[in-house]
């Protein structure tokens, strides 16, 4: 390979397609296992590498990105989240950050409904009777859940994914209610029929369906903690498909097992893969291994971004996805 192309290093395995167009593009090592690396192995890579492409397994902190090289110039993340990677320090030791928005939007806010429905319908529930041949017949009082129509949808983050939820619970017949960071403009407000709220104590306290779709940021951190959990009715149901770091998940743990909280759906946890067993064990929760994004169509998408990404700051231009610490 010629000496006049980017090194890339690769620290998970991709779809095939996306490997092999890197690999034509760039001087590229890519991962064998599909194991995450670990720390001396992020460094090694971060210390050889003009461009890491990481993903959210990869903790991308203040000490690491001391060890970096100085070849480093660009982390192109796969995937949308970067609250793995400390940008701050990366932009002040002139390491750019990139990231993949918007590919996962309809992915991720289709698995939201899913888990609403889920939890909702007791659809588990009857999967484990069928796959345990304990079925004994239709009966009238048998596996009795909720109608989502009709019900209060609150959406705490009402972003790409957040307008993407709305839209879709708005069909199911639901009643939207909003709370943000920042108000929708109010044409976009009248096209989801959503109701914003300032406080999200208020809004938490009448939703019958609570959906976390907001990023972790310092200030999401715990936001929807045991006192806020209290606000919300017992009837009512919580589903978190965007960062597990958002809910206290002790608080809600406790909660769901003295009936304080009908159940809940979730797609990511606080301690990542360490899921409190107590929680797990649970007949009223859905837990799902991070699938909301996990389409074909939208990991090829992914890679695609990340690519452009590469290629356009290999050109000597700003990489469309380039992540400023303004944004966070």
């Amino acid at each position: 390979m010629g000496s006049d192309r980017l090194r890339v290093v690769v620290t998970r395995r991709l779809p095939e397609a996306v490997e092999t167009r890197m690999t034509e593009l760039f001087d590229v090592s890519l991962r064998e296992s599909d194991d995450p690396m670990g720390r001396e192995e992020l460094a090694a890579a971060m210390r050889s590498a003009d461009v890491l492409v990481p993903t959210l397994t990869d903790p991308i902190d203040a000490s690491l990105l001391a060890q970096a090289g100085d070849r480093l110039k660009l982390i192109a993340n796969y995937g949308a989240g970067v609250d793995h990677i400390d940008v701050h320090t990366a932009r002040q030791r002139g390491i750019h950050v990139s990231n993949t928005p918007g590919v996962v939007t309809d992915d991720t806010a289709d698995m939201t409904m899913a888990l609403m429905l889920a939890v909702t319908r007791q659809i588990p529930q009857g999967l484990g009777v069928m796959q345990r041949a304990e079925w004994d017949g239709w009966a009238p009082t048998a596996f009795l859940g909720q109608r989502i129509g009709g019900r209060r949808l609150g959406i705490l983050g009402m972003g790409r994914i957040g307008q993407a939820v709305a839209r879709r619970a708005t069909a199911f017949g639901m009643q939207v209610h909003y709370h943000n960071r920042k108000r929708l403009r109010p044409e976009i407000e009248e096209a989801l029929e959503a109701t914003y709220w300032e406080s999200l104590d208020q809004m938490v306290s009448r939703v019958d369906v609570l959906s976390i779709n907001c990023p972790h940021t310092p200030s999401t951190f715990h936001l929807i903690n045991a006192r806020r959990l209290k606000l919300m009715k017992p009837t009512a149901v919580i589903v978190n498909t965007s960062r597990g770091e958002v809910i206290d998940e002790n608080a809600l743990t406790r909660m769901l097992r003295a009936g304080e909280i009908a159940g809940a759906g979730l797609d990511v946890f606080e301690r990542r893969r360490e899921i409190n067993p107590r929680l797990a064990e649970l007949p009223n929760v859905v837990l799902l291994p991070h699938m909301g994004s996990a389409t074909e169509e939208g990991r090829l998408e992914m890679g695609e971004k990340v690519i452009i990404n590469i290629k356009t700051f290999d050109d000597g231009h700003r990489p469309p996805d380039l992540v400023v610490p303004a944004m966070l």
